[in-house]
């Protein structure tokens, strides 16, 4: 299963499975309906490689970026209902469509009792009169409920009923996640949370951004609680008891960067040593809420944050506590209400704090939600309809020379000695994969789905996820579990599974065309499964062995070389400047950086193997490129996107991923082989005198 901790993943918050929302991130759903202009309309069939998005006035040797991608991102504008507009997207935005197809048709007409179960979940959603009439009914059990505590002692007791009942995480994670010293076992984690801004940064950082930011975000405060019928003066008290409490829990949490490292966040206690850390709380009646099987250990991924949580309980009121979780409640339920609520949550989250014009199309947002809440019941139709056999096998194959390649990648390291090439063997050796879809589909048969309650069905299903989640507790692990739904473009690797992920989502073009030639795919989909697979050698993954515990292979000598070069990944990717003012974080996205580094240079390996082994010149050109060119400029056109500095801001802040513009760019100026191919000589910005190379 999917930890707490997210597995090393292509790209964050791409395809349409949205995120369930917690204390860890932003309430970043879209939110209410788009006007009827914007109706459902399939959108183009897409290609790899494409010609027509070469800018041939643009130096390749200068800005590969803007030569293989300049027409194309001069054709493709940023939709208003978007903060950044990529290949991804329009494959996404492809999936999403014909999922919408699949949910309407069982909407309207089911024919099978798990086609009558999430066509219902999709009614009730499209459902806007009945939702616009409720209002904000549906919450009101739970401020109900908040409201009815009388004593700080019962805050155990209600985030316990909060975080089960109603899908509401404030102050806390809490969760499941293989061990870290037994990765056969799952053991409970709980961890820092309950923040509604990106980061912890939003809230500590004082140039006049942020701190304009954080005077829009009071003002949406404000706008919640008056929507619940609070008065002016009440909703602006309640708003500084919000702010004030999330700003104390921000100062006590620790940074993303260091978040990475999982020797930072593994601190196995017994149940009764959490006393010791935040005596204020009420953790056995917690637990007991939470509906979890026995445990008496436990990792306290933070120990030192949970200090915080209990000077916050003992310093604040218990009626400033009750707005906290009031606020966490509502906003948490905000892009389901009526839209009074989902225009705020939309206007702040999204328009100003990403950039986006428009509000997304409702029929947009409902597939998103019904493919998070019912994931493997709709990838079980879907995959039926857009992922034959014959594509899950010729995966395999580039899986398999990928794989092979990587071997010799590790065999030709000259920094790198014997006894750790063995190991970095062994791991290899060990690698597991999923391609397309699970094994063994999920059961929903015990989610209640009313066609008539989009709230209360996402209270169900929340409940429903969270009793599938808790219930590993104390159990093997499941390795065919998969942590993504087959429509999803994305893939990951889990390093606690030491295995690789690629949902069919991700398996059609522009990634991957069985019609076109190898030199396309393997600068597509191979790049993406080399990138993968490095992973399980990058800064973070490199920490585990191959049976997915975290445990030091490597010699003292060999982690000094390795340190080094990953070293020479954060200056350089740091010295990078998406707007004016904002550089990347080299720290954060160093795991990423590696992987992108590392798996261009294990699929390019692969392409000229396997050329040679079909006996294929690879200076043949087809459409006027030699196979090395036309693998170059099919991997940069997987990265063909435009953002808005918005967006590009907060990307810098909280993914570890690059911006398209540098995963392109700063890949190819550390790897010869491309200048070679494009006639490029040493000193020009894509071919450096000295570049960095970790795999």
């Amino acid at each position: 299963m999917q930890s707490i901790r997210i597995a090393s993943v292509l790209l964050l918050c791409t395809g349409f499975a949205i995120a369930q929302h917690s204390a860890e991130t932003p309430a970043a759903f879209a939110a209410a309906d788009q006007p009827s202009s914007a109706a459902p309309v399939e959108p183009k069939a897409l290609h790899s490689f494409d010609v027509s998005a070469i800018d041939k006035t643009a130096d390749p040797c200068s800005d590969f970026f803007a030569y293989a991608c300049g027409n194309w991102r001069k054709a493709n504008p940023i939709p208003g209902d978007q903060t950044r507009w990529g290949r991804f997207n329009e494959l996404s935005e492809r999936n999403r469509y014909l999922l919408y197809v699949d949910l309407k048709q069982a909407a309207d007409a089911p024919k099978t009792p798990l086609q009558h179960q999430y066509g219902d979940f999709f009614a009730a959603c499209m459902n806007t009169d009945a939702v616009n009439q409720l209002g904000d009914k549906p919450v009101l059990p739970v401020l109900a409920h908040i409201d009815g505590i009388t004593d700080k002692k019962q805050i155990g007791m209600l985030l316990g009923h909060l975080q089960f009942q109603a899908g509401v995480r404030a102050f806390m994670g809490f969760g499941v996640e293989q061990d870290q010293k037994d990765s056969t076992q799952q053991i409970a984690v709980t961890t820092q949370g309950g923040l509604s801004l990106p980061d912890r940064d939003y809230y500590l950082d004082n140039d006049e951004r942020m701190t304009k930011i954080r005077e829009q975000y009071r003002d949406y405060v404000v706008e919640i609680f008056k929507l619940v019928g609070d008065s002016d003066d009440k909703a602006a008290a309640e708003a500084k008891s919000v702010i004030d409490i999330e700003t104390a829990l921000a100062k006590g949490s620790l940074p993303r960067v260091e978040l990475r490292n999982p020797d930072n966040v593994y601190h196995v206690m017994k149940v009764t040593e959490l006393n010791t850390l935040a005596p204020d709380f009420d953790w056995q009646t917690y637990i007991g809420e939470l509906r979890s099987p026995h445990f008496d250990t436990l990792n306290v991924a933070t120990p030192e944050y949970f200090k915080t949580l209990n000077q916050v309980i003992s310093d604040q009121s218990l009626d400033s506590i009750k707005s906290y979780l009031r606020f966490h409640a509502v906003n948490t339920a905000a892009p389901w209400l009526s839209s009074n609520f989902s225009d705020a949550n939309f206007n702040f989250f999204q328009k100003t704090l990403q950039g986006q014009v428009e509000q997304t199309a409702r029929w947009k947002r409902c597939t998103a939600l019904t493919d998070r809440a019912l994931g493997e019941a709709v990838g079980q139709d879907w995959v039926k309809q857009n992922f034959p056999p014959s594509a899950k096998d010729n995966m395999e194959k580039l899986v398999a020379a990928l794989e092979k390649a990587l071997g010799e990648d590790i065999q030709s390291l000259p920094w790198m000695s014997e006894d750790t090439k063995k190991q970095a063997e062994v791991k290899l050796e060990a690698f597991r994969q999923k391609i397309g879809y699970p094994e063994n589909w999920r059961d929903y048969s015990k989610l209640e789905v009313k066609r008539d309650d989009l709230v209360g069905n996402l209270r169900r299903s929340a409940a429903f996820e969270w009793d599938w989640e808790i219930n590993h507790i104390g159990k093997p692990v499941d390795e065919k579990e998969w942590g993504m739904t087959p429509p999803t473009v994305n893939a990951y690797y889990d390093p606690s599974m030491n295995d690789i992920n690629f949902p069919a989502g991700i398996l059609q073009p522009p990634f991957f065309d069985n019609s076109k030639d190898p030199a396309v795919n393997f600068g597509g989909i191979g790049v993406v499964i080399g990138h993968e697979m490095t992973h399980g050698f990058d800064d973070e993954g490199s920490k585990y062995d191959a049976k997915g515990n975290v445990k030091d292979w490597w010699t003292a000598t060999d982690k000094k070389e390795f340190d080094q070069r990953t070293d020479c990944e954060v200056k350089e990717y740091g010295g990078f400047e998406p707007v004016a003012g904002t550089k990347l974080n080299g720290k954060l996205t160093l795991g990423e950086n590696t992987a992108d580094n590392g798996g261009i240079h294990i699929a390019y390996q692969a392409l000229m193997s396997t050329l040679a082994e079909e006996h294929k010149s690879p200076a043949t050109k087809i459409d006027g490129y030699t196979a090395q060119q036309r693998f170059f400029i099919s991997f940069a056109q997987v990265w063909c996107e435009n953002r808005t500095d918005q967006a590009q801001r907060v990307s810098a802040k909280v993914d570890p991923h690059s911006p398209g513009m540098f995963r392109v760019n700063g890949v190819v100026q550390n790897f010869d082989e491309f200048g070679k191919a494009f006639g490029c000589h040493k000193g020009q910005p894509m071919m450096p005198e000295s570049s960095c190379r970790v795999w």
